[in-house]
């Protein structure tokens, strides 16, 4: 008898989990890029070329149940080189000691995306807000496209190079607006 019960459980959860197909990022249709003040007046616009992530994704229901990322810090690109330099040394992202960005869902819901994010070793919670633009099946396979919007400051993960200005205020803001926009295909 328990053997009877046993049966019906362990087909529940493999169908449950069956759903959600792994996917990987389609590089030349998505982007990882960010902005942030600048003399306080206008806004730097960046993006990071090189990354990869682990998704899985469940195609009928349109729900993310894993989402984890590396991002290679050196491959900041503000479409300044004297400003990438800058960025990539020892004042913001030191990659030479800390080559990657990580982030790792820990929550996944309809309207957020909890996770931890991981930069320059300092890991803090950030929280995402998804949006799916749709599922289509091209060239035989599933494909999804998604946001993810959120803000962090950029102290909070020791990035706290600045200068201050003779009229006021500080050369670089520290609120960092983070946009994702991700076409993935399914495996």
């Amino acid at each position: 008898m328990k053997r009877l019960l046993f049966i019906p459980i362990l087909l529940f959860f493999t169908l449950s989990f069956a759903k959600a197909s792994e996917y990987i990022i389609d590089t030349p249709h998505s982007h990882v890029s960010f902005s942030i003040k600048h003399l306080m007046i206008s806004t730097v616009k960046g993006e990071f070329k090189n990354y990869e992530a682990d998704i899985d994704f469940d195609a009928s229901s349109k729900k993310f149940n894993k989402i984890e990322a590396i991002i290679t810090a050196s491959s900041i690109d503000t479409g300044n080189q004297k400003r990438d330099d800058h960025l990539r040394s020892a004042d913001f992202f030191e990659v030479d000691k800390f080559p990657d960005i990580k982030f790792v869902a820990t929550k996944i819901s309809a309207d957020k995306i909890v996770g931890n994010l991981t930069i320059r070793d300092v890991t803090k919670e950030v929280v995402l807000k998804p949006t799916i633009h749709g599922v289509i099946k091209f060239k035989g396979s599933n494909r999804v496209g998604f946001n993810l919007e959120g803000m962090i400051n950029r102290k909070d993960f020791g990035l706290t190079w600045n200068k201050a200005l003779e009229t006021g205020g500080v050369v670089v803001g520290e609120e960092v607006k983070i946009s994702v926009d991700i076409e993935a295909i399914e495996l």
